[in-house]
């Protein structure tokens, strides 16, 4: 524990009756950036109920609500732990470590021998709570986004199939899989990610869309589609009255993984990606790609927007603790 850990923590489940509470103290977080999205998405986010695969931990000090974190086993050995928050008036004071320790032994009771974090490449605090709590840096990543287009082409010398067996291949072979630790988006949880397996491109090939791409000298690429979901559209219009009116919302169409050996190859796949997204209705996409040289400038150079920064994902060891 932290040498400045208030010993009157306590550590318990968060439960629906704890919004307001929580609310207080994210409300003003990251206002430069839009706000928090836990407020807005508290009550869907949450657990109903005790389970086996996810819980909400909330941190009491003198019964005030300090801070909050969840965990999720994405597999039977992989524990996910996100939105970890803690209110200003009690920062430094060792609640995100006991928080932190809460959730290493929920995961290790259902089996975890790794858990990880998603942070922000901004998020300059959050990495130093991490690391001092014991996480390692496995990886960086970052999206890019190619628009919807139902008639987008690739290089004539590429063809893109839907063959599970090609994109898991060459996922094998990718310098990607390297460089990400075997790791793209899990379809199970939004904003998480956990080691791939064969059968994840044998599923989704049936559930969603699996692409490999092909050239003269072999398989070139590959990606696969995670989900689709609706969020709502941002409008900096406040002029007109809108209270009444239905929310605006977009769909997006997201992609776990995106792999390729050369800016033709990435030319080809993102294409691929564009006539899917446009397929399945979607206004927007995102494909996690590698924070490489190679890879973050072959997107713009293939005609794709990248976002503005990158992600980092963070580990620990939980096997032996």
């Amino acid at each position: 524990m932290s040498a400045n850990a208030d010993p009157s923590v306590e550590i318990r489940r968060a439960t629906h009756d704890d919004y307001e509470a929580v609310v207080d103290f994210t409300r003003d977080i990251w206002p430069e950036r839009g706000g928090d999205y836990i407020p807005r998405i508290y009550h869907d986010w949450l657990e109903d109920e005790p389970g086996q695969g996810k819980k909400t931990f909330l941190a009491e000090v003198d019964g005030e609500a300090a801070g909050i974190v969840q965990g999720v086993m994405l597999t039977d050995d992989e524990a996910w732990f996100q939105s970890m928050r803690v209110a200003a008036d009690y920062r430094r004071q060792g609640v995100s470590h006991r928080l932190n320790e809460a959730t290493f032994e929920w995961a290790r009771e259902r089996g975890a021998t790794v858990g990880r974090v998603m942070i922000f490449s901004w998020n300059a605090a959050s990495f130093g709570a991490a690391r001092a709590s014991g996480y390692e840096p496995i990886t960086e990543f970052r999206f890019a986004h190619p628009d919807p287009d139902p008639d987008a082409d690739g290089p004539a010398s590429h063809a893109v199939s839907s063959d599970p067996a090609a994109a898991w291949r060459y996922w094998t072979h990718s310098d990607a899989r390297e460089y990400l630790s075997g790791l793209g988006l899990a379809p199970e949880e939004s904003w998480a990610v956990r080691e791939l397996a064969r059968d994840d491109f044998e599923r989704l090939a049936d559930e969603t869309a699996v692409f490999a791409v092909e050239d003269e000298n072999g398989l070139a690429g590959t990606a696969y589609r995670s989900r689709t979901y609706e969020r709502p559209v941002e409008d900096d219009d406040s002029s007109d009255d809108k209270s009444d009116a239905d929310p605006q919302t977009e769909t997006w169409a997201e992609y776990g993984l995106g792999a390729w050996a050369d800016v033709d190859a990435a030319r080809s796949l993102f294409a691929a990606i564009a006539r899917d997204a446009a397929d399945c209705g979607a206004d927007e996409t995102r494909v996690l790609i590698p924070e490489t040289p190679r890879h973050v400038t072959d997107a713009p150079y293939a005609g794709v927007g990248i976002a503005d920064e990158p992600d980092f994902v963070l580990g620990i060891d939980l096997s032996g603790k």
